[in-house]
């Protein structure tokens, strides 16, 4: 039994985040984001075909569903079924950390816009 300790500065950077994909780690079935939006940022709708969870560490997010929208804050967690289409944007005034697990050992994404 091994662990691995891995700090997220180091993984895979993206324009808002830093990814972790669990196939690049011997097939771990998850994905992580680690993001650290300023505001008005976010990626735009699109959908999986996995559950998603998104854990708002910090700030203040609007997720919307291409229908409704809710405004999400720290200490909040949204869960995204299956191939439900969603996007989200910090709408905060500082910084918007979030963790948004993908249940999938590596990322698949329909962009909807």
């Amino acid at each position: 039994m091994a662990i691995t300790f891995i700090r997220h500065e180091d993984l895979p950077a993206d324009v808002i985040s830093h990814d972790f994909v669990g196939d690049r780690f011997g097939g771990v079935g998850a994905c992580l984001i680690f993001v650290d939006a300023p505001p008005g940022e976010g990626p735009k709708l699109h959908r999986h075909p996995y559950v998603e969870l998104l854990i708002v560490v910090e700030g203040t997010a609007t997720f919307r569903d291409g229908t409704d929208e809710r405004v999400v804050g720290a200490g909040e967690m949204a869960v995204v079924d299956a191939d439900q289409p969603h996007a989200f944007i910090n709408t905060g005034e500082g910084r918007l950390r979030q963790i948004d697990v993908h249940l999938s050992p590596r990322f698949v994404t329909e962009w909807l816009e």
